[in-house]
């Protein structure tokens, strides 16, 4: 069976594009003002995780919990991104054409989890690992072997990794033995070796392994 495993954020989903809206409704819905909205537009920008929402409360001394601003968090993200219905449509021509689909992405569990059931993408795929379910992050090798288990295959030659950066989901692909396809945005560091196809779009990427099974 041939494996596909794609990253998330900025591959199947757009966090860059959601991030900001998630913020500002956010604040809104807390009556935070602009100095705390500036704040979370910086430390969050990359990624969240529980911990940052108790460092904004000690920071600006807010009478809150930070159980519950988290949890508002998760629920505006989820709210916020999106999936291409083409993603959507060519993941699942990708399994009706023999491959094992999965995705392999850094976060905490549950607001990777709450994007892929917001979005639609728990019916698209056969399994997903999650860095935040068993505190392994790309690039590391074991988070990809956990996605490939949960399709039912295994990292065999023949595998391709698809995603936006270049360390963790190319270089980290490619130490996992799969074949990659990077999504262009990020600057590409000089250390890297190419992935070995480049594309704009992962619709591109799902066309270029749609091609691949004729």
């Amino acid at each position: 069976m041939r494996l596909a495993l794609f990253d998330l954020d900025n591959t199947l989903v757009n966090r860059v594009a959601a991030f900001p809206h998630a913020i500002t409704d956010l604040c809104n819905d807390w009556g935070y003002g602009p100095d705390i909205e500036a704040w979370l537009t910086t430390e969050l920008a990359d990624r969240a995780v529980p911990a940052d929402f108790g460092r904004l409360i000690a920071e600006f001394r807010l009478p809150d919990d930070e159980a519950r601003l988290w949890r508002g968090y998760v629920d505006r993200i989820a709210s916020s991104v999106t999936c291409d219905a083409a993603i959507l449509s060519g993941l699942d021509q990708l399994r009706s054409e023999g491959w094992a689909v999965g995705i392999a992405t850094n976060g905490a569990a549950d607001i990777q989890r709450a994007k892929l059931a917001a979005t639609g993408l728990l019916d698209c795929v056969d399994g997903i690992a999650v860095s935040g379910d068993i505190e392994v992050r790309k690039p590391d090798r074991r988070l990809f072997e956990l996605a490939a288990e949960r399709c039912g295959t295994d990292l065999s030659p023949g595998g391709w990794m698809i995603g936006d950066n270049p360390a963790t989901d190319i270089g980290g692909g490619r130490a996992a033995g799969l074949r990659t396809i990077w999504l262009h945005g990020r600057p590409w560091p000089d250390s890297l070796a190419p992935a070995e196809r480049t594309v704009r779009a992962a619709t591109d990427a799902i066309t270029i392994l749609l091609n691949e099974s004729e």
